[in-house]
Parts: structure tokens; C-alpha cells; sequence
């Protein structure tokens, strides 16, 4: 049974003042938790779990003896959750430390100029693991990568994709060797773009790629459209361009 000082820490959790404080965070769902504890990349401390779950995946808990796993209720998970419907599992991560270089020869890098979205942030991270881009670079003034909605959205590709946060400008003039690229209204077709080695940079989902960014860009990316929408979703343009530069 969970006590309620046990319970209040778990929900204090859903807080970035609370993440930062006790360097963790929260995951959710049977796919998000087998795929972080899989990357090995985060250490799991604690597992609350229905017994069926449990049981299910005995064999797999096995493999990390220091995790604590607690046996609960529905009610309780559901307390403990921050989803509308709780699934099955929860499970709580340390942070790991922000990597403190990033190569960019050869490679193509995400830069995140300002997305605020969580579920824009967690479904690039997604989009990069699938495109096979190993980094992301996001500004200060990006959603936590810790936040339990781009946790979820992310859908365990957290584990598999590098995010550091920095001072994107001054990042951007440390890594002027490669050309730096902009998705933006006006710009090149993407079609016609081959893309190998850059940064690519996603602007803010209503304002686009701030100013001081846009004076470092190289070149600028556009998605051309035939219907009457003024922009299309951050998320979205990030897949259709790495769909095409891939």
C-alpha cells in the first residue's frame, strides 16, 4: 500500500521545481518503461506496477536487482499517474547529464530554437529516432525534455536520442564548421535539398526561428504547400524535412 507521504512525492514529480530538485523523473506505460529501462541510458530507482505487469515481466525486472518495485492497486496508480487512464505500469528515472560535446561533422543535428510544446518536443525526439538522428540541441527557453507529456509522446525514443540544452546562439557560432539550415515559410524547396551534414533548426511553433538565429543560418528550408493553412505544425515540418534530407 502506498502511504500518502509516498504518494505526494510521486505526484510533486509532475513539477520541473520538483524534477531538478531530486534529479528525477517520471515515465509512464508498459512500452515508454521497458524501452528507457532497455537503453540502460537512465538509471530506474523505483516501479509501481500492477501485480499481473509484474508478473509479466518478472524476468526482464530481474536483470536490475536495484530497482524497488512496488505492487499497487488501480486507485493507487491512478493517483500516482499523470495521465487521464493510468497503464499499467510507472516508473521513476534519474536524469542523466546533459552530453558536453556534440559532433556535427557528418551527421545531421536537430537545434530547437524555443519549442514549448511538450508534445511537439517529445514527438521530434520521436521523428529524430526514427530518421536515425542521434542529437538534438535545444535553446533555454525549450519545454524540459523531463516533462511527463514529452516523456509519453516521445515513446521511449528518449533512450535512444542525445538532448542537451544550451545557449543556441553562441552554440550555433562553436559550430559554424558545418552549414546551418532553417525551416521556414520562404526558403528552398526541400525537395531539392540533399542534406548529409548540418544543423537544422526548428523555430518556435508561432513565431518560427528567432532573429539572433536566423542571422548564423546558411541556408533557408521551406515545405511548399497548395492549400490555405499559414504554417504547419513544428512537429510535423521537422518530419517532412527529415523524411526528404534522409
Amino acid at each position: 500500500m502506498l502511504s500518502k507521504t509516498h504518494t505526494k512525492y510521486i505526484q510533486s514529480l509532475a513539477h520541473k521545481k520538483f524534477r531538478d530538485e531530486h534529479g528525477l523523473f517520471i515515465a509512464e506505460g508498459p512500452k515508454v518503461v521497458m524501452d528507457l529501462l532497455n537503453s540502460r541510458k537512465f538509471l530506474c530507482k523505483e516501479v509501481f506496477a500492477l501485480e499481473a505487469w509484474i508478473s509479466e515481466h518478472r524476468k526482464v525486472l530481474s536483470a536490475f536487482p536495484g530497482i524497488a518495485i512496488e505492487p499497487v492497486k488501480d486507485f493507487e496508480l491512478s493517483k500516482i499517474s499523470s495521465l487521464s487512464t493510468a497503464n499499467a505500469v510507472l516508473a521513476v528515472f534519474e536524469k542523466r547529464e546533459h552530453p558536453v560535446h556534440i559532433e556535427t561533422r557528418g551527421r545531421i543535428t536537430l537545434a530547437l530554437d524555443t519549442i514549448q510544446d511538450p508534445g511537439n518536443l517529445g514527438t521530434i525526439i520521436r521523428i529524430a529516432d526514427w530518421f536515425g538522428v542521434e542529437n538534438i540541441v535545444c535553446s533555454t527557453g525549450c519545454t524540459d525534455m523531463y516533462n511527463a507529456k514529452v516523456v509519453q509522446s516521445s515513446m521511449g525514443s528518449l533512450g535512444r536520442v542525445n538532448v542537451m540544452y544550451t545557449d543556441l546562439v553562441a552554440w550555433l557560432n562553436e559550430n559554424s564548421q558545418v552549414k546551418i539550415y532553417a525551416a521556414t515559410l520562404e526558403g528552398k524547396d526541400v525537395k531539392t535539398v540533399s542534406l548529409t551534414e548540418g544543423i537544422l533548426v526548428i523555430g518556435n511553433e508561432a513565431n518560427g526561428v528567432s532573429v539572433e538565429v536566423m542571422k548564423l543560418v546558411s541556408e533557408k528550408i521551406t515545405i511548399p504547400g497548395t492549400g490555405k493553412a499559414e504554417s504547419l505544425n513544428a512537429a510535423v515540418a521537422a518530419g517532412i524535412i527529415l523524411s526528404h534530407v534522409r
